[in-house]
């Protein structure tokens, strides 16, 4: 290995990792550590703060020991996690108040409703680029604050420390001295101002947050604090916190105007550098910062998100049965030439771009007695790439010209047989990258470039390199009528669970 080394912790929807990266880039240590996600109801979903602490530490031991190095030897830690999901603590004990709402959570939708009948929807658009979704933490943090009376009061006093997954990382890494996040994690809390860069007075009076309770917001790369000798070992600099898409989009390399990249996980989350100017999507896409944003030179994506998508397979296995391990799916997809007219729409927790609908449910049409399972598995590979030519489509809408190719990364980029059906139904080549662990490659290179490992972004976008490149191979026609078909599945889902 290659010194000094950075380690990246990328906190994740059901389980944490870390990697150690050497000045190369290449990952000389891992470490990976699952945790429970709770559903309580129907709609809900929560992890334990407690549990996600945890699991981090334990993913930071076990890369540390893969690499065979101690916590001092280590020059910079960076931090990507899962951005909506929102905590609640106490900040002299640093016990949780609540549990953590996640992203997925539905829980919030008349809240939502309400305001966009009030008119809410397009101010809060033009200063956030987000919509009326209880997908994003803002409702879920006045959720949790409404329910409790004197949770309030102490959130109001100054008590209590809200954040996302990042703050409380941080909180807990430097022994609870630093309350702080980055613009990328910010601005997906409604709560924020994606042209001054400042949480929104107006924002938080609408929402019901009290501004006592949020953390101080810095650039992704920026003086985060310093690990506590107590909790790490050592005294290490925090210099790199961003959003784990857009830490994925910076992974990449994605850092012209245009370039795009797609990570396919729990869900899919395509994002586009859209560059120095706040585009706002006419076609229901979200823009954001990015994770290369500074005061003074601004940086903002546009971005889709399909909410589910590794889940899908995990619900052929654990729910349906059809498959035993998670990799079992593509051999059993690509064991029939198509789906045979079946069509999956898996809208378990509505879905997102560009129809957000917290209501749309999931179906399966087109059965019929011929049906396998072989089908099914086949349809739900189509379905996670058919969303996602609506994301490319939008996208592609929103800038000054359309994307050329898709960067992908992610556990499910190691499907061949997804990655060849997603270069079809773009009809634009789909590229990955030998190292798919992108999101924390993000957090590792804004470290390495803050404390001087790197000196460029030129630098870190020579790191990347090519696996495969797969060529989309299905006529416009075919395209087009697959395309129709799932957007005629889809109108069946909608609006399905409203109360």
């Amino acid at each position: 290995m290659t010194r000094p080394l950075i380690l990246a912790v990328d906190q994740g929807t059901t389980s944490s990792r870390a990697l150690v990266v050497d000045a190369r880039g290449a990952v000389v240590g891992a470490g990976q550590q699952p945790f429970a996600q709770h559903f309580p109801e129907p709609g809900r979903v929560e992890h334990d703060p407690l549990d996600i602490w945890s699991s981090t530490q334990a993913a930071i031991l076990l890369a540390l020991k893969a690499a065979a190095v101690a916590p001092r030897e280590i020059a910079a830690l960076g931090i990507t996690s899962q951005r909506e999901t929102v905590l609640l603590w106490d900040r002299v004990t640093g016990e949780p108040a609540a549990p953590a709402i996640v992203w997925q959570d539905r829980r919030t939708a008349p809240r939502c409703r309400e305001l966009r009948a009030a008119g809410h929807e397009e101010t809060v658009r033009k200063a956030t680029g987000l919509t009326l979704d209880p997908y994003f933490s803002g409702t879920k943090l006045a959720w949790m604050l409404e329910q409790d009376t004197p949770l309030r009061r102490r959130a109001e006093g100054g008590e209590l420390a809200a954040g996302t997954v990042d703050s409380w990382l941080i909180w807990q890494l430097t022994g609870g001295r630093r309350h702080v996040t980055d613009y990328t994690n910010a601005c997906r809390t409604l709560l924020f101002n994606l042209h001054t860069l400042r949480w929104d007075d107006s924002l938080l009076g609408l929402f019901g947050v009290p501004a006592a309770v949020l953390p101080e917001v810095l650039p992704s790369s920026a003086e985060f604090g310093e690990t506590s000798s107590d909790v790490f070992g050592a005294r290490v600099p925090i210099l790199a916190v961003a959003g784990d898409q857009q830490s994925a989009l910076f992974g990449q390399a994605c850092f012209e105007p245009g370039q795009a990249k797609n990570t396919y996980g729990t869900g899919c989350f395509l994002l586009a550098n859209a560059g120095p100017e706040a585009r706002l999507s006419t076609a229901r896409l979200l823009t954001s910062v990015g994770a290369g944003a500074a005061p003074g030179a601004p940086e903002y994506v546009l971005e889709g998100s399909v909410f589910v998508a590794g889940s899908l397979v995990q619900w052929l296995r654990d729910g349906l049965g059809i498959i035993e391990r998670s990799e079992d799916v593509e051999a059993l997809a690509a064991s029939v030439p198509d789906s045979d007219g079946v069509t999956v729409v898996p809208a378990f927790t509505g879905l997102g771009a560009p129809y957000w609908d917290p209501y749309a449910r999931g179906t399966i049409l087109g059965l019929t007695r011929g049906t396998t399972r072989a089908h099914i598995a086949r349809a739900a590979l189509e379905a996670i790439a058919l969303a996602n030519v609506e994301l490319l489509e939008a996208t592609s809408a929103g800038l000054p010209a359309p994307v050329a190719e898709l960067r992908v990364d992610g556990g499910a980029a190691r499907n061949n047989l997804l990655m060849q059906i997603q270069a079809d139904f773009l009809g634009i080549p789909v590229v990955r990258p030998t190292e798919t662990e992108t999101t924390a490659l993000g957090a590792a290179y804004l470290a390495g470039l803050g404390s001087g490992v790197w000196a460029s972004r030129a630098e870190v976008g020579a790191l990347w390199r090519l696996d495969r490149r797969f060529e989309p191979s299905l006529d416009a026609r075919s395209r087009a009528d697959r395309l129709a078909e799932w957007r005629r599945a889809v109108q069946r889902s909608l609006d399905w669970a409203r109360a």
